[in-house]
């Protein structure tokens, strides 16, 4: 969910805003007396105490809204809760014959959203350190809460038990990093924070052929290569397309196949020219070695 775009008060679109206050503040005359709490909570309304009669001119310049209005002096000038949703540094301005500001400060409120990433889409089984966790921490008005917070991860996949950690924020950031697990298939992690909850989806994928073998099937001047079906080292297969290597030495000197496995399984027809031998890799992984002779 995307934070509301910053709100402006027509007349009052850019930062030269701010400037501008102050410069007419001063050619007025400034004073330190207007009193505002020094420290305000995200989304809590208050009151500023009355000074004096009449009515008055009362500014508040905030990091992605300014607000002005006119007010009457004999009663508290009431600052909304809408006015202060977003955290950061704010000037309060009152003026009249002269300009009377203070300052303050807007923090973030309590927790009570997510933002969750989770780190690549896809990922070998059984590959130490590879998933990336980050979960932020913001409050309902989208402000990072930098005070720690407890936020539980929840892992999910296909196939096995669920597991389930729990971290805390630090500056508004939970992170973690974990091994995939050793089948493929979709992982699901959800990061919860109360009432909060995202769930992200990561594809376990095949790792590295492993134990790779072929076999042969001599006819004349020919040989079919067959291999057997190509798995990793757990015994997840490899997904059609991927290519495996069929390397050939005989009189007519190296030649070399490239054939992408289907149904499991890789496949090719190779011509001869007298004995041969013939290798297979998938990757960086080599399978076995054979000897064929082949009749000229």
């Amino acid at each position: 969910m995307a934070k509301a775009a910053p709100r402006f008060t027509p007349g009052f679109r850019s930062r030269w805003t701010f400037a501008v206050l102050l410069c007419s503040a001063y050619a007025l005359g400034v004073t330190n007396d207007l009193h505002t709490p020094a420290r305000v909570e995200a989304g809590e309304a208050f009151s500023i105490p009355p000074e004096g009669s009449g009515q008055a001119t009362f500014y508040l310049i905030g990091p992605d809204h300014v607000v002005k209005r006119t007010v009457e002096l004999n009663s508290p000038i009431q600052v909304h809760a809408a006015d202060v949703e977003a955290a950061g540094s704010y000037t309060a301005m009152l003026c009249r014959t002269e300009c009377s500001v203070s300052r303050f400060d807007v923090r973030a409120s309590h927790p009570a959203l997510l933002s969750f990433f989770l780190h690549p889409s896809r990922v070998p089984v059984s590959t130490p350190g590879s998933i990336d966790a980050t979960a932020f921490v913001f409050d309902r008005y989208w402000n990072l809460v930098a005070e720690p917070s407890a936020v539980d991860f929840r892992i999910t996949p296909a196939n096995g038990a669920e597991a389930t950690k729990q971290l805390v924020s630090h500056n508004g950031i939970a992170w973690m990093r974990m091994d995939s697990g050793a089948h493929e298939g979709p992982v699901r992690v959800t990061a919860t924070l109360g009432g909060a909850e995202e769930p992200r989806v990561i594809q376990q994928v095949a790792a590295e052929a492993c134990g790779l073998r072929i076999k042969a099937l001599p006819k004349g001047n020919s040989v079919t290569l067959e291999s057997d079906p190509v798995k990793d080292c757990s015994g997840n297969p490899l997904p059609d397309g991927t290519i495996v290597s069929f390397t050939k030495f005989d009189a007519g000197g190296k030649s070399t196949v490239d054939v992408p496995i289907k149904k499991g399984i890789a496949r090719t027809e190779l011509s001869l020219k007298g004995p041969a031998r013939i290798s297979v890799a998938c990757g960086v992984v080599l399978g076995n070695e054979l000897a064929v002779n082949g009749r000229l």
